[in-house]
């Protein structure tokens, strides 16, 4: 779940570019597609709304007709517009989502982690294959707080117990109450934090706040670009609070055909890490509109014409 890096201007671009050439509905309205239209969604965060391009624009190069429901929102909004139907397919990221569907699951490889969300999904609806690529939550501080307590990548979440309880956490509302969140970070860490300030999911609220020190610590996450760029450290997570976290699509089983599937599957075998880094940069620090960024890449690995 990579964040939106820069201000206003591109987070305009990353939440409208698709919808602005295939669907000006309303992102939250639960009305259905029409006929074996694919309603592609995305959760409000630029690589979200990125991937959600990358799915589309693979669908259409298979003849799939596909409109688009960018930036809708977090989790608890966009899982409810999957199970009735309203979204036909979502980016999702699967130890996140399993987080959120069984808070005390602790899987220790991919294939478990599949196949706990797959025990508690809605049965309408089903994940296709995980990528390669992980985008996970981390703790990271501004470099002003790292350099104060000699902290470094090498660091871990651990060694903030003893000075947790002078900085300030910034980070998305939902994650006050999230496993993979303070509920977690107190439970597995023993954080207790001085104060949490509600900001978005790793996003140019949270980055601001920490490069103006109004926040110390924030959830960043991994594949975003401002870390290397504001010389952030992000903590390691030895106890695996944040599991794992590969991009895996989420569809409503009944919407999509075999050769949907198939195409879907397709993105996901060509997606590591260091690509969808390489892809976020682009959109976040290089200002490029997601969708041709996605049109781009499926043309470079031959998913598109």
């Amino acid at each position: 779940m990579a964040t939106v890096a820069l201000a206003a201007t591109t987070a305009l671009l990353a939440g409208c570019s698709s919808s602005s050439d295939d669907s000006k509905s309303d992102p939250l309205s639960d009305s259905k597609a029409s006929g074996d239209t694919v309603v592609v969604g995305s959760n409000n965060f630029s690589e979200s709304n990125l991937i959600a391009d990358i799915y589309g624009e693979a669908l259409k190069a298979k003849g799939i007709k596909v409109t688009y429901k960018p930036n809708i929102g977090s989790r608890e909004t966009t899982y409810g517009l999957l199970k009735n139907g309203s979204i036909s397919v979502l980016p999702e990221y699967n130890g996140a989502l399993l987080a959120y569907l069984d808070p005390k699951a602790a899987p220790k490889t991919v294939d478990e982690t599949t196949k706990a969300v797959e025990a508690k999904l809605d049965s309408k609806l089903t994940l296709l294959n995980p990528a390669d690529a992980q985008d996970k939550d981390t703790v990271t501080l501004n470099a002003a707080t790292a350099a104060k307590y000699n902290l470094t990548e090498k660091s871990s979440i651990a060694d903030l117990k003893s000075i947790a309880k002078d900085l300030v956490l910034g980070a998305s509302p939902e994650f006050q109450t999230r496993q993979q969140g303070l509920v977690g970070l107190k439970s597995v860490y023993g954080l207790e934090f001085k104060s949490f300030k509600a900001l978005d999911a790793g996003g140019a609220l949270t980055e601001a706040a920490l490069k103006k020190n109004a926040v110390q610590a924030g959830d960043i996450f991994s594949t975003d670009p401002t870390i290397t760029k504001e010389k952030f450290v992000v903590l390691q997570d030895p106890e695996n609070l944040f599991g794992f976290e590969n991009v895996q699509p989420l569809v409503y089983k009944s919407a999509l055909n075999q050769t949907a599937v198939d195409a879907l599957n397709a993105v996901s075998a060509k997606l590591d890490t260091a690509t969808l880094l390489d892809l976020d940069t682009q959109v976040q620090s290089g200002n490029k509109d997601p969708l041709d960024v996605a049109q781009a890449w499926l043309k470079k690995v031959g998913l598109t014409s």
